[in-house]
């Protein structure tokens, strides 16, 4: 059963999807852009409120629109104005809530546009792949983004969403009750030390940046933020299946022409067990992170597509 502010927000969800609400989240740096715009400083809409994050008046939303937030405890002060501190986007039909922007906190549930490239890299793998699918994971469910997209075309299989942020557990249970999935369980889980047993299907879309915060949406580890995905590789291949398939969405730090995570990646599954394709899915993100320190060097971040199969 729901908590009451879990509930709330539930509510505010299907209230919206009612409306035929949509959004589609872009990245931080057009986000900012967008909401620098003379005329934007103030929410004139729902889309306003919930997809850019910007503060409006009471008299905006409706006095139950208010109240949901308010018991949902997702709604802050700022000065005369309000703001959510949550967002609302959309992926195909599904409606998503996570962070509000700019994600600063250091427990922040992301989702933006590697969020809507990592979907497309399980629905491929789902359209291609003739091994049914009966237990699956997503490590580092956030919003559960790859764990409903799976949950939903195999209404069959167990399908476990696991982070080591509460916060992205309780969003995501929200989002899976707004999508009306029921084989979905959630648990607490540095990557897959949370959960028992082997999986047909192992997916995730890990933070890939070096962020001196550490935020742990952001931060990969390591010297450029690729840790954490080298991690998951090594424990996910120990937790595969015979014929099951790890599909691994993240980012690397170029640097003079090499890949590192890919060299990697060749060392660890150089035996006759594995199959597995590694290509990049856009060879240019998240420029603005060329800025920070510790990546003085870096050309460029590419974001990458790896999927690994275990013989059977």
């Amino acid at each position: 059963m729901m908590r009451e502010p879990d509930e709330a927000l539930l509510q505010l969800g299907r209230r919206l999807r009612a409306e035929g609400y949509r959004f589609t989240c872009v990245s931080p740096a057009t986000h900012a852009r967008n909401n620098a715009r003379p005329g934007s400083e103030r929410a004139a809409t729902l889309r306003d409120v919930f997809g850019w994050s910007r503060p409006f008046g009471a008299s905006l939303l409706s006095p139950d629109e208010l109240a949901q937030l308010r018991v949902a405890q997702v709604l802050s002060e700022q000065g005369s104005l309000w703001r959510a501190t949550v967002r609302w986007s959309t992926l195909d039909e599904l409606l998503l809530v996570h962070s509000a922007y700019p994600t600063l906190a250091s427990d922040a549930v992301f989702f933006g546009p590697d969020s809507y490239r990592f979907a497309q890299v399980i629905h491929d793998h789902l359209q291609r792949t003739a091994t049914p699918v009966q237990r699956a994971v997503d490590i580092g469910c956030g919003s559960g983004v790859g764990a409903l997209l799976i949950a939903r075309a195999a209404q069959h299989a167990q399908v476990s969403a696991v982070d080591i942020n509460p916060l992205a557990l309780r969003y995501t249970a929200i989002n899976a009750a707004l999508a009306g999935v029921s084989n979905l369980s959630l648990a607490s889980s540095d990557v897959l030390d949370g959960v028992d047993g082997s999986f047909d299907l192992i997916v995730a879309n890990p933070p890939y940046m070096f962020d001196t915060a550490q935020r742990a949406y952001r931060h990969g580890g390591g010297a450029l933020g690729a840790q954490l995905s080298l991690r998951i590789v090594e424990e996910a291949c120990e937790r595969l299946n015979p014929g099951g398939s790890l599909l691994l969405y993240t980012g690397v730090a170029i640097v003079e022409g090499r890949d590192a995570l890919l060299e990697a990646v060749r060392l660890r599954l150089a035996g006759p067990q594995w199959a597995w394709t590694y290509r990049e899915v856009d060879p240019d993100v998240f420029a603005e992170q060329l800025l920070e320190p510790g990546y003085e060097h870096v050309e460029r971040i590419a974001a990458v597509a790896l999927t690994v199969n275990r013989s059977a």
